[in-house]
């Protein structure tokens, strides 16, 4: 009888994961009993769960009906405001510890659920090897290891959204591959603030249902954890990160930029033997992230910077890295073009007097083809398109962080294009957008 008093209690206890040391049940529970000793066993196996996550919901108003955003997607032809959940998302974590309190093995799995249906967002095992505690090794699916905005939590980041250059060539930020990783875990390793990841994708992310091609991308990134200088006043960390892949050629017909009738413009080269080449998609990136704190209860005033080159293989209307074979309307595989590109975000971060206020704003640029720029996109017989304009965005925030589970926050974003001669592009379009958004947390 006394069992079955006690038993909705310790399963509450036990799933909603909210705590209470073995020996406190081991006094409530009769352990010489097989029904006792069974719940003991599945205080130690669930006690590992954690359940996390957040909503955002928001409201946003563009400049004009239809408008081409990066915020949250492309408004309808007759929509310039509307309400949406832009992210709703649940995370479990399995985690369990040897009896030095190092990690032993981690399952990860979240999912993101909003108006436009239920999406897998992570999925992986990591193993942590417990002789040297220094490497681990995941596989799944799981943030590729580059630059740093790519890998801060929407939860955690200052602006409604990445920067539009991580959002074309890592959309989603996620893809299926492995990865080994050098952390040093014990504090007092000499190599402590050093990470080291290393690992191979299959490279179209979570815009592909399957790789199709057997071309794997490598990305590595080397980064100096937080680190105190100028005598403790402030906290430096930043990283280097490389991408190294491609994708096959299905046709061969490949566009790269040269000279036409001298001026700038897309050379063809269609020798049979571009057919199965493996065509570039090489990034080399650097970022940098300093934390000045202003004082107890205070906050911190913060600057970040992160660059980005290399060349990336797209079709003529797009430098998004593509999730399948590209095809036309026939089925037959599209051209490639390759184009060499860059850029940049920079954010200044100050809270205002206290953790709860903060000022945002951020500079970002993207330029998808270096070698062209303004009245060159458009010239007659240089085959350019607007996937070949270079974008600049200008952001200002204020965030309001009610408590640890409740975030406001206000953010106007001011784009700008370049000024071409294709139509539709001849001037800056009509695509700002202001975002207002709660984060509810847990």
């Amino acid at each position: 009888m006394r069992i079955a008093r006690i038993f909705p209690i310790v399963v509450c206890i036990i799933f909603s994961s909210l705590a209470a040391h073995a020996q406190f049940l081991m006094d409530m529970i009769d352990t010489t009993s097989e029904l006792g000793k069974g719940m003991i066993s599945m205080y130690h196996k669930y006690d590992a769960l954690r359940f996390s996550g957040y909503i955002q919901p928001q409201f946003q108003m563009a400049q004009a009906r239809g408008a081409a955003s990066y915020d949250g997607g492309d408004f309808g032809a007759a929509v310039d405001n509307r309400f949406t959940l832009r992210r709703g998302r649940i995370r479990l974590d399995y985690e369990r510890f040897n009896k030095h309190d190092m990690p032993v093995v981690q399952f990860a799995f979240q999912f993101d659920g909003s108006e436009r249906g239920v999406f897998i967002r992570d999925f992986y095992g990591r193993f942590f090897e417990n002789k040297f505690n220094v490497l681990s090794l995941v596989g799944g699916m799981f943030a590729r290891p580059f630059g740093y905005e790519v890998n801060l939590s929407s939860a955690d980041r200052e602006t409604p959204e990445r920067g539009r250059m991580s959002q074309i060539l890592m959309k989603t930020e996620r893809d299926l591959g492995a990865m080994i990783t050098f952390e040093p875990r014990r504090k007092d390793h000499p190599l402590r603030f050093l990470r080291i990841d290393a690992g191979a994708f299959n490279g179209q992310g979570l815009s592909a249902t399957t790789d199709f091609d057997s071309h794997k991308d490598f990305i590595g990134r080397i980064a100096v954890k937080p680190r105190k200088i100028l005598k403790d006043q402030a906290i430096l960390s930043g990283g280097v990160s490389v991408l190294y892949g491609g994708m096959q050629q299905f046709t061969n017909v490949i566009y790269t930029m040269g000279t036409v009738n001298g001026r700038p413009g897309y050379q063809v080269d269609s020798s049979a033997a571009n057919m199965g080449k493996i065509a570039p998609r090489h990034y080399y990136g650097a970022d940098i992230q300093l934390k000045i704190p202003n004082g107890p209860g205070k906050g911190s005033t913060q600057f970040r910077a992160e660059y980005i080159r290399g060349q990336q293989t797209a079709t003529a209307l797009t430098t998004e890295t593509p999730g399948a074979i590209p095809v036309n309307a026939q089925g037959k595989p599209q051209p490639l073009y390759i184009r060499n590109f860059d850029g940049a975000y920079l954010y200044f971060l100050q809270h205002l007097g206290s953790d709860q206020h903060q000022l945002v704003v951020k500079y970002d640029w993207y330029d998808p083809n270096k070698k062209v720029s303004g009245k060159q996109i458009g010239e007659p017989g240089a085959g350019l398109t607007a996937a070949d304009i270079r974008y600049n965005t200008w952001g200002v925030g204020y965030l309001y962080y009610a408590n640890e589970h409740l975030k406001f926050m206000f953010y106007y974003d001011w784009v700008t294009n370049e000024s071409t001669q294709l139509e539709g592009y001849k001037e800056d379009l009509k695509d700002n957008v202001l975002t207002c958004r709660m984060q509810y947390r847990f």
